[in-house]
């Protein structure tokens, strides 16, 4: 793996950090392929049943694209005819699906700016702890480019669609108070405690019952796409998944005892 992605499994939690402060967490080559390989090997290991997305230092989340490194694409693209995106096949498209698509719960810890991908990577979470010093900026537009990462996607169905056409085709930094207000934040903490505050936050994901939460984000994005008469077959589906599990046995009985329910996440 490389070092521009850290990865640590504690309790049930998984905690994957984009490791390049000084260059504001951006996205080069190795940093795409270790981020998506890494999320997707998360999204497949049973021992993680919570995973929590940051990025090192106080400046950045994630910038997107390093567009040092994407102008000698565009100019090895001029040179050769090929195409200078393909990135977007090749890293961004897998990595979003990995993350969204897993059957646990994501939760990203933005500090400082999120903008570009970084923007579609925390919106493709689940949950957005965000510092009351940070901010969205989705700058796809700003250098001549439409959304990638899901954003197109996942931006309406936090901000609704009138909202999500003037973020992307009028890109500006939205502060952490206004992300709160418009969805883009779960939370805001003070930006000190940050690190602590989504620790704990994900911590409590990775406790909770994990087959029930992957068949609640199953159930919202089936739900998006299809009728209310498909979507409640789905929901008799996976009702009877959850319902099968041990977590729903232990949760019955704990509830019966009047204790907490100790969850095994199966």
């Amino acid at each position: 793996m490389s070092d521009s992605v850290l990865y640590e499994l504690d309790g049930g939690l998984a905690v994957i950090t984009i490791n390049r402060p000084d260059a504001m967490n951006a996205l080069d080559t190795p940093t795409k392929v270790a981020l998506r390989d890494t999320v997707t090997a998360a999204a497949e290991d049973p021992a993680v049943r919570a995973v929590l997305l940051t990025g090192a230092g106080d400046k950045a989340f994630c910038v997107g694209q390093d567009l040092k490194e994407h102008l000698g694409l565009l100019k090895r693209a001029e040179e050769t005819g090929e195409g200078a995106l393909k990135t977007v096949a090749e890293h961004y498209n897998p990595l979003v699906r990995a993350l969204a698509g897993m059957r646990k719960p994501t939760v990203a810890a933005v500090g400082g700016v999120a903008a570009g991908a970084g923007a579609s990577l925390a919106f493709a979470c689940d949950f957005r702890i965000v510092a009351d010093s940070a901010g969205f900026n989705t700058s796809f537009a700003g250098v001549a480019l439409t959304a990638d990462s899901g954003a197109s996607w996942t931006l309406p169905r936090l901000v609704g669609h009138a909202r999500a056409t003037e973020l992307l085709m009028l890109p500006r930094t939205v502060k952490a108070p206004e992300a709160l207000q418009l969805g883009l934040a779960t939370r805001v903490v003070p930006a000190a405690e940050l690190a602590a505050s989504a620790r704990s936050f994900a911590q409590q994901l990775a406790e909770g019952p994990t087959v029930a939460y992957g068949a609640i984000k199953e159930s919202l994005s089936y739900g998006a796409a299809h009728s209310l008469s498909d979507l409640l077959d789905k929901e008799d589906e996976l009702q009877t998944l959850a319902g099968a599990s041990a977590d729903h046995r232990e949760a019955v009985r704990a509830f019966i005892a009047k204790e907490k329910p100790a969850y095994l996440g199966r």
